[in-house]
């Protein structure tokens, strides 16, 4: 069973200035004159992290890691006063994302990404096809209704109710049963902290407390982290509450503009944020797809088979390239 490369520093990193007012921190590791590979986080508003960079063999791949507009190393962060959301949306993020290809001298390069990033690998390869060598996308998401709804209008609750409950708290009873993104945009951008700290926290803890196969008390603890939490919190349900400012079935029926890019769908069977479904859909449309569902997986990019899975499939690409350079 394959595993996370060891641990690697980045050999340069920085601050993109992206415009309104955002700078976007990058960095990049491996071999400078490898396979460029860029990774892209969850969320939306989550960050990378080191053990990102181990998802790839760094003597053959150039990993470029960054963070997405407010959050994480990037400024402002949404946690603060200074973001501005009305300029955080999808489109800004590939925008981004093309801006960052273009200065750091890279022609094509593979997109990986997870949940969020799946979403946004999408969006950004049916933009610009022609920069994508492949796709590798784990615990796979579109972004449609049926899929917001499942995780924030109680389908998943079905699963989870302990969780929900803690979810529901911050909400007044008589509200419960509406619009629960409505309710929770109005609460996280209340002035008060005794408002939205307490809201951030329930919304995140949700994600924490779903994302594992089995949840794990280290990772609700991460996702309870105030600052990330208020982050992650006001950026998603930005996100969310905006249908990701995308069409309906945008990313499916786009799906014919990827022919002729490898791709890889890793999926856990038993993933409750994003649900299998929509990696089988996608499966169906998008040429030339391989899709890989782990019988026994979650949400989470490191559980054992949907890890294994996603390591093949770099090397593989990898190694279809040629020798490493250098």
């Amino acid at each position: 069973m394959l595993g996370l490369y060891p641990e690697i520093d980045p050999y340069d990193h920085g601050l993109l200035p992206v415009g309104d007012g955002n700078s976007v921190y990058w960095e990049e590791c491996g071999n400078p004159e490898g396979k460029p590979v860029v990774f892209l986080h969850g969320g939306p508003g989550g960050g990378a992290s080191a053990r990102h960079r181990r998802l790839f063999d760094p003597s053959r791949y150039r990993i470029v890691l960054f963070d997405q507009r407010g959050c994480g190393r990037s400024t402002p962060h949404c946690s603060t006063s200074d973001a501005d959301l009305a300029v955080n949306t999808t489109w800004h993020l590939v925008s981004d994302m093309e801006r960052l290809r273009e200065d750091r001298g890279i022609d094509r390069w593979q997109l990986f990404g997870g949940s969020w990033g799946s979403v946004l690998a999408l969006a950004y390869a049916e933009t610009y096809p022609a920069r994508v060598t492949e796709l590798v996308l784990r615990g796979v998401a579109t972004l449609r209704v049926k899929e917001v709804q499942w995780l924030f209008g109680g389908g998943a609750a079905c699963l989870f109710p302990e969780a929900w409950s803690k979810f529901l708290a911050p909400v007044p009873y008589p509200r419960r049963s509406g619009n629960l993104l409505e309710v929770y945009h109005e609460l996280l951008n209340h002035p008060d902290p005794e408002v939205h700290g307490p809201a951030a926290l329930a919304w995140s803890r949700w994600e924490g407390e779903t994302v594992k196969f089995t949840p794990q008390e280290e990772v609700v603890a991460a996702f309870s982290e105030p600052e990330f939490a208020l982050a992650i919190a006001r950026i998603e349900n930005h996100y969310f509450r905006h249908g990701g400012w995308l069409a309906p079935d945008q990313l499916i029926r786009g799906a014919g503009k990827l022919s002729g890019i490898p791709c890889v769908l890793v999926q856990g069977r038993y993933d409750v944020v994003t649900p299998a479904t929509t990696a089988w859909e996608l499966a169906q449309v998008l040429p030339g797809a391989e899709l890989r569902m782990i019988g026994d997986a979650g949400h989470a990019f490191d559980e054992p088979g949907t890890l294994h899975e996603l390591i093949s499939a770099t090397d593989r690409f990898a190694a279809e390239q040629g020798p490493a350079p250098g």
